[in-house]
This record gives structure tokens, sequence and C-alpha cells, in this order.
């Protein structure tokens, strides 16, 4: 059930109905209405992955009680790693298995040594990397005796599965989302006005701009060899818009949908792309993952203290577990190391926090300096998104090989394009329009939330109807968002 489909349009508003009308005097009932929802929600996508949801879930809450209940510190240690290798088993058999068995046998074959592993041909269970580490912060945090453990087991339920974050987060936090979860909620009209907007401009990012980014940037990807370069980087250039307004126009879905319930969910975007250095590039893009690894891994690594070896040791550490979260390939490896050799200057020179505050803040543009950083560390970026949409390492360096050629100064034209210039152009102005909105509403929590709010009322309705019919007009091929298959 995409967020993008007419399913999904019908799933909410009678969830909503009942959750706001019928369950609505019973915080309990409207728990385990949450609960059944999210259920069926997940069940849409495959019912025979439901048992793994429903036994990860119970697992976590089980073995943090029994960590806040022991006494001994050995005894707090079993429980803790028996969920943690419990959580992480299946995770590897899903997600890492035939990874793993082809690299090894590959390996092997170096060494002259024939050897096969048996490969498991098995799906991977929708969203299993982000509950996976829902249930695996809740009993970090019992263990570290940062909160006690819940004794609801529907409420815990809910926490790990509520449907809007289910299969792509963002990560939640038990002291986050439990308080609200168990606290009584009464409908709020502006939070749900609010809501809606979100919902609104997340579709926007991901019918109109990723959609129609995703079909350029597969077909240049895809057969890259007969391209020249200006259009490689074209298509660099399409899968970097496309990565993020697919995922963030998710997380904007994710975030309004959720406030339609009154529940408020972390932050996962903050204007990524408007970042002066790598390091406040990765403070803005996915937050609740990047946070996730600084607090879980990081600092019990010893974080950005010691000595300078031991600040690159963690800095690789965190990029590299990072990019292997996002799948079992050498390229999302890649990519983290990229990224982590982009962050080390910035970790040892000290200048990793010099960026807290969003650029230009309180002004229309940025100074030159902040504008030439911002378009540095954003050709930084794309360049590094060509390893994480490579099918391989190989196609990677040939991809990037073909843009520093000669023809990079060879215009792209309809005859190198399917659908002709003039859809390219379209594509490209509709982004513009779209940097231009976000740029002028990057203090903002998403970029419309403010829009408007000074105008007369028939002037901001036309604003948001001018929304909802680019959404259906300019609506590209429907894709499945990106960060699904994580």
């Amino acid at each position: 059930m995409l967020f993008n489909s007419l399913n999904f349009a019908l799933f909410v508003p009678v969830v909503f109905v009942f959750y706001w009308f019928v369950t609505n005097k019973s915080l309990t009932l409207q728990n385990i209405l949450l609960l059944v929802s999210s259920y069926f929600f997940y069940a849409c996508w495959d019912y025979r992955f439901l048992f793994l949801l429903i036994f990860s879930t119970f697992l976590d809450f089980y073995t943090g009680r029994k960590i806040y209940t022991a006494k001994r510190p050995s005894n707090k240690r079993f429980w803790l790693w028996l969920s943690v290798g419990i959580n992480l088993g299946f995770l590897g058999v899903f997600k890492y298995y035939n990874f793993f068995a082809g690299s090894f046998t590959e390996l092997l074959s170096q060494f002259g040594v024939r050897a096969s592993f048996t490969t498991i041909n098995v799906i991977l269970p929708v969203g299993i990397s982000f509950y996976t580490f829902h249930g695996l912060s809740y009993v970090f945090d019992i263990y570290h005796k940062r909160i006690i453990p819940v004794k609801n087991f529907i409420d815990y339920s809910v926490f790990v599965s509520f449907f809007p974050l289910l299969v792509a987060g963002p990560i939640e936090r038990a002291t986050h989302l439990l308080p609200q979860i168990q606290q009584r909620r009464t409908f709020d009209y502006t939070k749900a006005v609010n809501g809606l907007k979100q919902i609104l401009w997340g579709l926007f990012k991901k019918i109109v701009i990723a959609d129609n980014c995703a079909e350029f940037a597969n077909m240049i990807f895809n057969n890259y060899p007969h391209y020249p370069g200006s259009t490689l980087v074209l298509g660099a250039l399409f899968f970097t818009f496309q990565i993020y307004c697919d995922f963030s126009g998710y997380s904007d879905i994710a975030l309004g949908v959720a406030r339609l319930f009154g529940i408020e969910l972390l932050r996962n975007f903050a204007y990524p792309y408007f970042s002066r250095d790598i390091a406040e590039f990765w403070r803005r893009w996915h937050i609740s993952l990047s946070s996730w690894f600084k607090d879980y891994l990081y600092i019990p690594l010893g974080g950005s203290r010691g000595n300078t070896w031991s600040r690159i040791r963690n800095t690789f550490i965190i990029f590299l577990v990072s990019g292997f979260w996002h799948g079992a390939n050498w390229t999302f490896l890649a990519w983290g190391a990229l990224n982590a050799i982009y962050f080390i200057p910035l970790l040892l020179s000290n200048r990793n926090r010099t960026h807290i505050e969003i650029v230009a803040k309180g002004k229309l543009l940025p100074t030159l300096k902040d504008g030439l950083n911002i378009l540095v560390t954003f050709a930084l970026t794309v360049f590094a998104w060509i390893f994480f949409r490579s099918d391989s390492i190989t196609a990677a360096f040939h991809y990037i090989k073909g843009i520093f050629s000669r023809s990079l100064f060879v215009l792209p034209t309809g005859d190198s394009l399917a659908g002709g210039t003039s859809n390219v152009v379209t594509i490209i102005l509709l982004t513009v329009i779209f940097i231009v909105i976000e740029w002028l509403g990057r203090e903002q929590q998403f970029a419309i939330a403010a829009t408007g709010k000074v105008w007369l009322k028939p002037f901001r309705w036309v604003f948001y109807l001018t929304i909802v019919i680019s959404i259906f007009y300019f609506s590209g091929i429907q894709q499945q968002f990106v960060y699904f298959q994580f």
C-alpha cells in the first residue's frame, strides 16, 4: 500500500474517522485501532512476514523487562545480547546472507579454491531495517537506564509498528514516541491542518519531482555507455533529486499522517542540499538514522574523543556501517567510505560543527562564501551518489570515467534522451521551482509550513490548488519509494 496510492488515500480517512469519532473516549481502544490498522497496512505488503514483525516486537518487549529486572550485570548483558543477536541475526539472514556467501566464494576463487555456498531465494521483508532499529534502541535505552520498560504490550507494539513510520522511518526513539502513545490525545485542528499541508508537499516531492527524475535517472544509469559525459552529469543530478524528494517526500507524508492522529514523529530531513559542508549535510540528511548511529555506535566507540587514530577509526566505522545498512552491495560501502573521507578533514580541524544554524537565516540570499560552500558540498554529494546508485563498483568507475571525457562538453539532445529535450526541460524547470520553494521555506519544519499565512484566504487556496493540479498534471510513472528496499 504505497503512500501515493488510491488505497492509502482511502485507508487513512477510514482509520481517522474510527480513531476520532468511535474510539476517541478510550486511549486503549485508540491504541488497539492503531495497532490493528498498522498490522493490516503491513500485511498488504506481504502478510507472510507479519509474524516476523510480531516476533521481533515480542522479543524486545520481553528482553527489555528481563534487562530491567535482572540483578546481576552479567544477566543484564545476557538479555541485551540475546535481543541484539536475534534481531541482527534476522536482519543478516534476510538482507546480507547472499552478499556474504557470494563475496566469500569470490574471495576463495582468487586463491584457486572452488567453493559454492547455497544462497537463499527470499524477498527482503519490507521495513525490517527500520523496525529492527526501533526495537534495538528500546533495549539499549533500558540497559543504559535511560528509560524503564513498558508494561502494556499494546502500547509498545504501536511504538514499533505505527503505520506511518513502519516501512521507511523515521527511526523513532522510545523516549520520544512512547510517552505520546501512553498519553491521552485530543484532536488539534491546527496540528491536523499542518499535517495535511505536509502530506501535500510530500506528495508533490514524490510524484512530481522524484518519480519524473527517476524515469530519466534510471534510463541514463542503466545505459550509461551510450551517453555523452554531459548526459551522465544530468543523470547524476536527476538521481540526486530523485533520492532526496523520494525519501524526504515519504518522511513528510509520514509526519503529516501522524499529526492527523495527534502524534509528532521525529524530523528526518532539514534541507540537506543547502548544507555548507559535509558535516552539516549529515546533520540534515536522514536525521533519525544518523543520530541513531551516533548515540548507539559512535559515542560508545569513543566518538571524537581520544587520539587522532581513534577519531579516524570511529568515523570510518560509523560511515561504513551507515553505508552497509542501506544494502548488501559494495557500492554502499564505497559511498559510506567516500563520505567518511569528506568528513575527516572537518573533524581533525575541529570544523565539523561550524555550521549549526540554517544558511542565511533571516535573509533572502546567502553570502558569496556560503553560496560557494553550498555548491561545493552539493557537488561532492552528487559525486558520492553515483556510487550509491550504480549496480557495481566497476559500473560506478566507468560512469565517472564517462563524465570526465571530452563528451562532457557536448550538450545533451533529444536524440540521447527518450522523451526528447522538451520533457527534460520541463522536469528541470519543475525542479528549479521546487528548489526555490524549499529555499524560501528553509527555516520551517517543511517548505510550505508558513507559506500563505499572511495571504488573503483565496490566494492561499489558489496556491494549494496549484500544487494539487501539478501533482495530477505532472505526475511521473509511479515508482516504489527508494528506501523501501532498505
